[in-house]
C-alpha cells in the first residue's frame, strides 16, 4: 500500500474513532463548569463593566476617578468589578457595603496593594500606610498611635501650632499684595507644623530641601506606573525615566533622613538638646529604640514611617482647609454665622486658646460638612483581599484589589438630604451624633477599621486651630468680578485646580 494512502486512512480512522470521545469530553467539561457556576456564585457574576482588550477598564477612570466611578456605580450598582490593566478590582460605593468591608470582614480586607512607587520610596513598604497586614504592621501602628498621638505630646504639638499660625497671621497682614494666595500659605503652614512635630525641622528650611523632595515624592506616588497595570511592560517605565526618578528621589529622601537622625543622635549623646529631641517623633523613636524591649525596628522602618507622616499630614490638611474656605466664600450667610461664633467665644483676647476651640460647635459642623463634600482621599487608600471571602453572596478571590469610594458614599442621596449642598446644620440636627471615628459608615473621610488613618486626631486639631484663626482675625472677600472655580485636581489628595486667592481685611477688636 502506498504510504500516503496508509497515513490518510489512519488519520480518517483516528478522526472517526476520536470524535465521540471528544464530544463526550466536551459534554462533561461544559456540564462540570455549569455545575460549578451554579453551585458557587463567583466574582465573575458581579456587576462588571464592558472591558477593552488588555487595558480593561483603565480608560474609564478619567482625570477624576472618584467622580467617574460614582457615575458608573449609578448604572451598575454599589458593588462593581473592574479590570484595571491586569488587576481585578472591586469598587464599593455604599455605606452598607463599606461596613461589610471595613467592619464585618475587616480582617480579610485589611491588606494593601503595593505599587512600584510606594515600594521604591517607602523602603519596600516598611511604613504603616502601605505595609502588608501582619504582626509587624500592628506593632508599628500601635507605637505611632501611642507615641506620636499621645496626649502627653499634645502640649508640644500645640506650641508648634501656636507659633506657625502666628507666623501665618503675620504674613497675611504684612504681605506685599492685598491679594493672598491661600493655597500657598496653607500648604506652607501645614508643612511646617508637621515638619517640626515629626522631624523637628521646618519644611521650608533650605539647608534640608525637605519641601522640594517631599513634593517630588507626592507627584511620583500619584503618578501612573505602566508596570503596575501591565507587569510585562515594566520596561517602559525604565525607558520613560519613571524608575530613574524614583531612584533619585529615594536617594535624596534617604540622605535627608540620615542627616536628621544623626543630628538627633549627636544632641542626645552630648546632652545639648534641652529636651527637644524627646518631643518630635524622630527623638521619641530613637529614645524608644534605646529603652524599649517590646518593639524592635530598623532605621529603614523608621524612615518609611517618617515619610508616611510627612506625606499624609501635609497635603491633605492644606487641601481640606482650602476647600473649607472656598465653601464659606460660596456661602456668605454661613461665613457670617461662624465668624460671629468664633469672635464671640474669643472675645478681646490676643490669642485663641485650645479651650476656646472646644466651644466652637458650629465651626466643628462646618469642618465635618467640608470633609463630607471634599474627603482628603476620595477613594481612600486601595485595599487588597488577604483570602477568599463571601460578600453579598459573591465569592471574592484572594488578591482582589478594593477601592472604597468615600466621595460617592458621602454624597449618597439615600443617606443624605441635599447631598451636594453645603449644609453644616445637618450635623447639629439629624446627623448630630456622627463623627470622624469610623463608626458611621456614611461618613468615612479618614476610613474605618484596622486601616483607619492614625493621624486623624492630630490633623483635626491642626485643622480647627488654623481655621479658627483665619475666621477670627480676618474678613475675606473675592477680587472684584471673580467667580469661585470649584474644579478639582486629582493627586494624593484632591486640591482645587485653581488656587484660592482672596483679599483679607484685618478684624478690629
Amino acid at each position: 500500500m502506498d504510504p500516503t494512502s496508509y497515513q490518510q486512512t489512519t488519520i480518517i480512522h483516528f478522526n472517526l474513532f476520536s470524535f465521540p470521545l471528544i464530544f463526550l469530553f466536551l459534554f462533561f467539561l461544559i456540564f462540570s463548569l455549569k455545575l460549578l457556576s451554579t453551585k458557587n456564585t463567583s466574582v465573575s457574576n458581579l456587576p462588571s463593566l464592558p472591558q477593552l482588550p488588555i487595558i480593561g477598564n483603565l480608560h474609564q477612570l478619567g482625570n477624576l476617578p472618584h467622580r467617574s466611578l460614582a457615575s458608573l456605580s449609578e448604572k451598575y450598582g454599589p458593588l462593581m468589578l473592574l479590570k484595571l490593566g491586569q488587576t481585578p478590582t472591586l469598587v464599593v460605593s455604599s455605606s452598607r457595603l463599606a461596613k461589610e468591608v471595613m467592619k464585618s470582614h475587616d480582617n480579610i480586607f485589611s491588606n494593601r496593594s503595593q505599587n512600584t512607587a510606594a515600594k521604591s520610596l517607602l523602603y519596600g513598604c516598611h511604613d504603616v500606610a502601605f505595609a502588608s497586614y501582619g504582626e509587624k504592621w500592628r506593632e508599628a501602628r500601635k507605637v505611632c498611635a501611642m507615641e506620636l498621638l499621645n496626649p502627653k505630646r499634645e502640649e508640644y504639638f500645640q506650641h508648634v501650632r501656636d507659633e506657625e499660625v502666628e507666623e501665618l497671621v503675620k504674613e497675611i497682614i504684612g504681605g506685599d499684595s492685598s491679594l493672598v494666595n491661600l493655597n500657598k500659605l496653607l500648604l506652607s503652614t501645614s508643612n511646617n507644623i508637621v515638619g517640626r512635630c515629626v522631624l523637628g525641622k521646618k519644611f521650608e528650611d533650605e539647608s534640608y530641601g525637605l519641601g522640594e523632595v517631599t513634593r517630588k515624592a507626592m507627584v511620583l506616588l500619584a503618578g501612573f506606573c505602566v508596570g503596575d497595570a501591565f507587569p510585562w511592560l515594566g520596561w517602559i517605565d525604565v525607558l520613560r525615566g519613571f524608575r530613574g526618578q524614583l531612584k533619585g528621589t529615594f536617594q535624596r529622601i534617604d540622605k535627608l533622613f540620615e542627616k536628621v537622625i544623626e543630628e538627633h543622635r549627636d544632641k542626645m549623646t552630648n546632652g545639648d538638646d534641652n529636651g527637644c529631641c524627646e518631643k518630635d517623633f524622630v527623638g521619641i523613636m530613637l529614645k524608644l529604640q534605646q529603652h524599649s524591649l517590646d518593639y524592635h525596628f530598623t532605621m529603614e522602618d523608621l524612615k518609611a514611617i517618617l515619610l508616611d507622616m510627612l506625606l499624609g499630614g501635609t497635603v491633605s490638611a492644606a487641601a481640606s482647609l482650602e476647600w473649607t474656605m472656598t465653601e464659606l466664600m460660596r456661602n456668605p450667610t454661613i461665613m457670617k454665622k461662624v465668624q460671629e461664633e468664633v469672635r464671640t467665644i474669643v472675645g478681646k483676647k490676643s490669642k485663641i486658646e485650645t479651650n476656646d476651640i472646644q466651644k466652637m460647635d458650629y465651626m466643628k459642623c462646618i469642618i465635618k460638612e467640608s470633609l463630607r463634600l471634599h474627603p482628603p482621599s476620595p477613594l481612600l487608600l486601595p485595599r487588597e483581599t488577604m483570602g477568599s471571602v463571601n460578600l453579598e453572596g459573591y465569592q471574592i478571590p484572594s488578591k482582589t484589589g478594593v477601592l472604597i469610594n468615600a466621595w460617592a458614599i458621602q454624597r449618597d442621596p439615600k443617606m443624605w438630604e441635599r447631598p451636594n449642598q453645603f449644609v453644616p446644620e445637618r450635623f447639629m440636627e439629624e446627623k448630630k451624633s456622627i463623627d470622624f471615628k469610623g463608626h458611621d459608615f456614611e461618613f468615612i473621610p479618614f476610613g474605618s477599621g484596622r486601616r483607619k488613618c492614625i493621624g486623624m486626631s492630630f490633623g483635626i486639631a491642626s485643622f480647627e486651630y488654623v481655621l479658627a484663626n483665619l475666621l477670627h482675625w480676618f474678613d475675606w472677600k473675592l477680587p472684584d468680578g471673580e467667580l469661585l472655580d470649584m474644579t478639582e485636581q486629582h493627586g494624593l489628595s484632591v486640591f482645587k485646580k485653581l488656587p484660592l486667592k482672596l483679599i483679607p481685611t484685618p478684624y478690629s477688636l
